[in-house]
């Protein structure tokens, strides 16, 4: 059995430098790393940039052509403000609009952009999922 998490988002990028600023203009903060390797500390998890042939390589792939667009990753806040705040950074910083903040079917208000490389981000503020003071999410109770 293995545990429920994850702990590491690992990202393939064409450029490294160029990935790195665009966090970096979010206000994401880079930790010491090994050359080849950006890594952001988050919330009880890292997120990773790793050039993609390598990370082909890495995987015991090399050669492999590595894809992007099939994942969402995705951040929630407590306010529609927050979300417009968000992704109006994310645009300025260079990323490609592809879903302007608005309200959603499901009773919730989002948006997504994709970073340099394509990997697309989800802004969101889900009225059913209350964020705790320090921004984690924990899935209400619905056994009962």
């Amino acid at each position: 059995m293995t545990p429920q998490r994850v702990t590491l988002v690992t990202l393939g990028v064409t450029d490294l430098a160029r990935s790195r600023a665009f966090y970096e203009a979010l206000g994401w903060r880079a930790a010491q790393a090994p050359d080849g390797v950006v890594f952001f500390q988050m919330h009880g998890a890292v997120l990773g940039l790793f050039g993609l042939e390598a990370l082909a390589k890495d995987q015991g792939r090399p050669g492999a052509a590595l894809g992007t667009g099939a994942l969402t990753l995705a951040q929630n806040f407590t306010t529609e403000a927050e979300v417009d705040a968000a992704w109006n950074a994310a645009v300025k910083a260079g990323a490609a609009p592809l879903k302007k903040p608005e309200k959603v079917f499901w009773g919730g208000y989002s948006g997504y952009y994709a970073d340099p490389d394509g990997h697309v981000w989800e802004v969101a503020m889900n009225p059913f999922w209350p964020l705790a003071p320090d921004g984690s999410l924990t899935l209400p109770d619905q056994t009962g």
